[in-house]
């Protein structure tokens, strides 16, 4: 039997996360250089590859353009959509990118509240569109919700990725921010056959998605109603680093070292990239669910996570089961938990 507790007795609100006082105040810039000001004090910019430095910049996703039909279910039918990822700014990578995903649609008149599902690694050369978060994609649709779920630059039909994988993951948070813009790209369209509600869109990642939308949430705030982050990754890149980068030896590893340098040798630029310092952007809803017995993200990330949310003064909870990371005998559990709190924000 899965348990679950908004409360974990380990869940301490007050207690200091690693690597940051309970008093301290991040900056809004990281890793960036001091530029003159003709008319005050040098100003500092902040680096393209950081959280403030992809802030600073502007991104946006054409209408969703809708392909083969995949799947028609009694609850729903499936598309194979895609669209343009644009992103403008202080070093912004400026050419359009074509993104790809999979778009459940209820059936009905609608409009229906709409869920954009950011998924975990899958190795890049054999990911397939849609993969990853199937199962979460046809219990939303199931309940009424319209799920759009990205496949990242680099994966399936998306094209690849600009970085090379140097840029820790920011890239698929531009991904994400550009598919909610195209969500509410094609519900502003007349007859468009996507009834989506423009005002009612929430994020939902798991694993390494989960690091994503939390960045997605410091890096453009007000852009959804809720975020939900299922087993995620630590909200510090150095620890992400060390646990599926350094320790595996992974491939990314030369192209990450040779760009940035090791997480010990360059702290801040580390600290930049990872969403902990900036959780007070955050003015979105989040619930965390982790389970604990998580061998790949261990559950001390998530506890983490909380107190940092917390104390930047998020609107969090933490949301414990007795399971895994794939979340098997408690997935169904998981699930109602978080229509419970997806209901309540996009009532």
């Amino acid at each position: 039997m899965s348990a679950c507790s908004a409360d974990d007795p380990a869940d301490d609100p007050a207690a200091p996360s690693p690597g940051q006082s309970a008093t301290s105040t991040p900056g809004p810039t990281a890793g960036g250089s001091a530029s003159p000001d003709a008319d005050g004090p040098a100003e500092e910019t902040a680096d393209p590859v950081s959280v403030p430095g992809v802030a600073a910049q502007t991104h946006t996703g054409t209408p969703l353009r809708l392909g083969a039909v995949r799947e028609q279910t009694a609850a729903y039918t499936s598309y194979d959509v895609t669209w343009r990822a644009r992103s403008s700014g202080p070093g912004a990578y400026e050419e359009p990118l074509r993104l790809s995903g999979v778009l459940n649609v209820p059936r009905g008149d609608g409009p229906f509240p709409a869920v954009v599902l950011a998924h975990g690694y899958i190795d890049p050369a054999v990911y397939q569109s849609g993969q990853g978060m199937t199962r979460e994609r046809g219990f939303l649709a199931d309940r009424g919700y319209v799920a759009l779920h990205v496949d990242y630059r680099g994966h399936a039909r998306s094209d690849p990725d600009p970085s090379g994988g140097a840029d820790v993951r920011l890239g698929y948070a531009i991904d994400v921010i550009s598919a909610v813009d195209a969500l509410r790209g094609i519900a502003e369209r007349d007859g468009t056959d996507v009834p989506v509600d423009p005002d009612r869109i929430a994020l939902f990642g798991r694993s390494m998605g989960g690091g994503v939308v939390q960045k997605v949430a410091a890096i453009s705030p007000g852009l959804v109603d809720a975020v939900v982050a299922w087993a995620s990754v630590s909200s510090l890149e150095a620890e992400n680093f060390d646990q599926f980068i350094r320790d595996d030896n992974d491939e990314r590893l030369d192209t990450l070292v040779r760009a940035h340098g090791l997480p010990e040798d360059s702290p801040d630029f580390w600290e930049g990239v990872s969403s902990r310092p900036y959780f007070d952007r955050v003015t979105e809803p989040f619930l965390a669910v982790h389970g604990r017995a998580d061998d790949t993200c261990p559950p001390r990330w998530a506890r983490a996570t909380q107190r940092a949310m917390r104390r930047a003064g998020v609107d969090s909870e933490l949301a414990w089961y007795d399971d895994g990371h794939a979340f098997g005998p408690a997935f169904v559990a998981a699930m109602e938990r978080t229509f419970s709190f997806l209901d309540e924000h996009l009532a």
